[in-house]
């Protein structure tokens, strides 16, 4: 399904102001690792923001977001006065692991095994 417009202008803007609660509220380290945010999207009535972290370097990538999950509230209290003239109602917020760089790491160890590295043809 093809995202609308709003969707994108809200998932934007819901991206940018969680980076800056992220890091106000010292998130973006935990257990000696970079959390990131890396998309933010809307269901098509607005009223759930799915929110995808990436860890980099994080130990355990289960227990951070287990961590980030307990601050949910202080998470949506911080979002809701920064974008609450900007929109109706403010979305549940769930937060998700994005795995795209493991699996991305994985592929590429995979293909180093199928070639390895000076076996160029």
């Amino acid at each position: 399904m093809q995202e609308g417009k709003r969707q994108k202008q809200v998932g934007s803007l819901l991206n940018e102001e969680l980076n800056l609660i992220f890091q106000r509220l010292g998130l973006s380290m935990i257990d000696g690792g970079m959390v990131s945010i890396s998309s933010v999207k809307l269901t098509p009535d607005l009223l759930e923001a799915r929110i995808y972290l990436s860890f980099f370097q994080v130990k355990n990538g289960e227990e951070a977001l287990k961590k980030i999950e307990e601050r949910a509230w202080e998470i949506k209290r911080e979002l809701t006065a920064r974008v609450a003239k900007q929109l109706r109602r403010m979305p549940e917020l769930k937060f998700y692991l994005d795995d795209t760089l493991d699996h991305v790491f994985r592929m590429e160890e995979l293909f180093k095994k199928i070639n390895p590295p000076g076996n160029e043809e």
